[in-house]
């Protein structure tokens, strides 16, 4: 059976298509080398545990590597007390050294048999005190540094036994100077060690700080650039030959995902086995082509996944979460990133924002059209009068598989007018573009796709993008602020245009003066055409 691309698991080299992970190695082991204790913190789904197994293997000839997963390992019975986890912590750690390729030393072999001794002759006397003094001393006879990793650390969130764990690693931590210890501490989960009682209780008042703060931070990007997916495309190339244009599709899914590790496997796993041998893709060569990227695209917006999944649940929990990042999509409203802010540091933990330039940004474009597809699908949003006049219009939009997006627009302007006409101007400021969103989805929904271009969206401006049939439409949504500052709109969408090498635009206007005459007209800037629609 040949390589696949995986998003379930670890990548296993000989089974799956993946990025070298080389560089990230070498940088990681310079923190083991200097004797560091880290966390490695990341979304879910972001490559840890691969990662955590790469590196195993990548420190074996230099480290004993004590390489542990909480989750597997220990399950949630063996927290309930002190010497229920250090006899479960014991047999673990016993267990993987056994299993060690390299023949440990005669001396580290005898430290070892009286911890199991330990086990066995003082078993209920063991708690964590005494087991730190045997691997201490397991430690000190080792002939080479020992190196210890704990995966799933999320497992023992908001338990005060790891907790107490965590405070005997510090003290070990610091006093190696004359006490035997780990050489280096690896820690790897979704929650930072810092913030576990959040995972339970998010109210700030339940919040506490975790005794390990003895831990560097841990600066190792573990996205996937445009670069490494390209070289994980052309290992795939070399086997199946679709002739793709590797850099192009290396960028197109980078553009999407910003290289979040599951979402750029998800697609080239959507494309390599869904969307090839289709009627409309009946090869990789018309697959791996943007066309086919869009489709594979498409179908990951539209499904239900583990990720997509645990999102949504984050939202739920953290409802202030929700409320900022609806305010980013609809509102163009700009935050200033502050990584002390409680819900910046959540958000950022999660994977759901980025830093970009001192302001929040959402992580990705996947992730941009996930929440915007949630926010407008909820109860309170289909009641809305809008929805229901595009839900009746939508098969008035298609014609021979083509969307018309000026007749869109006409109807758009129609029912704006009816619906909210004698609504305040601060309320269609506020939810114009929420509602140009639900009336377009539900037409588009299932076949096409939109995204919101990050560069324009503010709170005067918003370009979306929208993606039907291998079609695309640029519709720049905006605020009337005055005949000047329309006159420079028109050039910036002409512009655009130009970059995306199309010769129509569409514009819609949320004008709140007396004086305003609501309709479509079109407008000719130099070679382009523009349909504006005045709401």
């Amino acid at each position: 059976m040949g390589k696949t691309f995986n998003i379930t698991a670890d990548c296993k080299k000989d089974m799956h298509y993946m990025v070298d992970l080389g560089s990230r190695m070498v940088r990681i082991k310079e923190y083991v080398d200097d004797g560091k204790y880290f966390a490695i913190n990341r979304a879910r789904q972001y490559g840890k545990t691969t990662t955590l197994r790469a590196l195993k293997e990548y420190l074996k000839d230099t480290y004993y590597v004590v390489s542990m997963d909480f989750q597997v390992q220990m399950s949630f019975a063996k927290f309930r007390d002190e010497n229920t986890f250090s006899v479960a912590f014991a047999k673990a750690f016993i267990r993987i050294l056994r299993n060690l390729n390299t023949g440990i030393s005669a001396e580290m072999k005898n430290a070892v048999i009286c911890l199991e001794s330990a086990l066995q002759e003082h078993r209920e006397e063991l708690e964590l005190v005494e087991l730190f003094q045997y691997l201490s001393d397991i430690c000190k006879e080792a002939d080479r540094p020992l190196v210890l990793m704990i995966d799933e650390i999320d497992s023992a969130a908001n338990n005060q036994v790891f907790l107490d764990f965590l405070a005997q690693l510090r003290g070990y931590y610091i006093d190696r100077d004359h006490t035997p210890a780990f050489h280096s501490v690896i820690l790897a989960g979704v929650y930072d060690i810092k913030n576990l009682k959040r995972k339970f209780r998010p109210d700030s008042g339940h919040l506490s700080n975790s005794p390990w703060n003895i831990a560097v931070d841990f600066k190792v990007d573990m996205s996937f650039s445009a670069n490494e997916i390209a070289g994980m495309l052309r290992e795939y190339e070399a086997d199946h030959r679709t002739g793709m244009d590797i850099d192009r599709m290396a960028e197109c899914v980078y553009e999407y995902t910003s290289g979040y590790p599951f979402l750029v496997s998800k697609l080239c796993k959507l494309i390599d086995e869904e969307i090839t041998g289709t009627e409309k893709f009946p090869d990789g060569n018309a697959a791996w082509t943007y066309a086919g990227f869009l489709e594979a695209e498409r179908i990951l917006i539209s499904e239900k996944n583990t990720l997509f999944e645990s999102m949504v649940n984050k939202l739920h929990d953290f409802p202030e979460l929700q409320r900022i990042i609806d305010s980013i999509l609809f509102m163009g409203r700009e935050f200033p990133y502050n990584a002390l802010d409680r819900v910046v540091g959540t958000a950022e933990m999660f994977g759901f924002i980025k830093n970009e330039k001192g302001v929040i940004a959402i992580a990705n474009r996947i992730f941009e059209m996930v929440f915007y597809n949630l926010f407008l699908s909820m109860e309170r949003e289909q009641n809305t009068d809008i929805y229901k006049a595009s839900i009746q219009d939508k098969n008035r939009f298609i014609c021979d598989g083509h969307l018309d997006m000026e007749l869109l627009l006409e109807r758009f302007v129609v029912h704006f007018g009816d619906l909210y006409g004698d609504c305040t101007d601060k309320f269609k400021e506020e939810d114009g573009r929420r509602y140009f969103l639900l009336y377009l989805r539900p037409i588009i929904n299932g076949t096409g796709n939109y995204y919101i271009e990050s560069r324009t969206r503010n709170m005067e401006r918003t370009d979306v993008i929208v993606d039907y049939r291998g079609e695309q439409f640029i519709i720049e949504l905006k605020i009337w602020r005055g005949s000047a500052y329309h006159e420079r709109g028109e050039k910036q969408l002409t512009d655009y245009l130009e970059h995306y090498h199309l010769k129509k635009g569409y514009m819609l206007s949320y004008r709140f003066t007396p004086n305003k005459q609501p309709g479509v007209k079109r407008i000719v800037f130099g070679d382009k055409v523009l349909i504006e629609a005045v709401v």
